[in-house]
């Protein structure tokens, strides 16, 4: 069992038609059929969406992403048209709000691990493989690979897990050809980012993206969507305490998950409870690293 504790009503916007309300961002169509994406401060963990928000968690999201889409506009093409907020909206959409070019999505998670951890550290001390691809003995928990690895893995419905595929499952859904592109534009933006990020201080292990091909395009054209090298999308460490072989500390919801999992939450996992409302010192310290992740890449100020 698992999904939304309490699934919100979506905002009634007068022009705007609701299409879908996510795990975090709720997806509206205007009339001029673009999409309008409204990142909430809703956080996730374990297939669930929790009835506790972090502040401010939707803006950092967005601003974030934002940032991110401007440095890699050369080595990928976004969706972002504007950030305006449409009229009759709420005010608290401002800062979280993108209208967006509609998309053919394609139906895997563009996966790229520089790192071993999480799934890929599971599997690799399994088999000594991710996602089929074999790596070298003696890696341990927080090892930098050899080299980035690109690793997909489905799209998963609210409540459900994402699971990764081999490359050669990506291929058959998508064709070759879309296939090795997908893999070589993942791994060049997760190339550029990790740069980026080291040069602040911040180990980029992993992270996820999506692409599409815009609607009436020829298929020549991958356009990056969705969000992009956020805390929710990624797996970012502070350098200064990288160490291989332990659970690295992290600017990410692993402190909602490590309580969740504790017995001060006294929530049991694989049980049919949904999980509880989280303390105030608990969304106090997340909100924190959301922010502290944003100031540390962009270098600017939040506010």
């Amino acid at each position: 069992m698992s999904g939304f504790v309490d699934k919100p009503e979506p905002v009634q916007v007068p022009g705007l038609e609701h299409l879908h309300t996510g795990k975090v961002r709720d997806l509206y169509q205007n009339a001029a059929g673009e999409l309008v994406m409204v990142a909430s401060d809703r956080i996730s963990a374990y297939d669930w969406v929790l009835p506790t928000e972090i502040p401010d968690k939707g803006r950092i999201l967005t601003q974030l992403s934002l940032w991110w889409f401007d440095l890699l506009a050369d080595l990928a093409p976004n969706h972002v048209i504007s950030t305006d907020v449409p009229e009759g909206a709420p005010a608290e959409w401002a800062g979280r709000t993108m209208v967006c070019r509609r998309l053919r999505m394609f139906p895997v998670e563009c996966v790229a691990r520089g790192y071993l951890t999480g799934s890929g550290l599971a599997e690799y001390e399994r088999d000594r493989t991710v996602c089929g691809l074999a790596l070298p003995e003696g890696l341990a928990d927080g090892s930098e690979l050899p080299a980035p690895i690109f690793t997909p893995a489905t799209k998963a419905e609210v409540g459900e897990h994402d699971e990764n595929v081999s490359y050669e499952e990506v291929a058959r859904r998508v064709g070759a050809e879309t296939a090795a592109r997908l893999r070589q534009a993942t791994l060049a933006v997760y190339g550029r980012a990790r740069d980026i990020a080291r040069g602040r201080g911040i180990v980029l292990a992993d992270t996820k993206f999506e692409f599409g091909f815009p609607e009436g395009d020829d298929e020549r054209s991958l356009v990056l969507a969705d969000e992009v090298l956020t805390p929710d999308s990624s797996r970012f460490w502070p350098a200064d305490l990288w160490e291989p072989g332990r659970p690295q500390p992290s600017f990410d919801k692993q402190f909602v998950r490590d309580w969740l999992t504790s017995p001060a939450s006294g929530w049991a996992r694989t049980g049919e409870q949904p999980p509880p409302e989280l303390p105030p010192s608990v969304v106090e310290q997340t909100r924190a690293r959301y922010v502290e992740a944003y100031e540390r890449l962009t270098g600017l100020p939040w506010s």
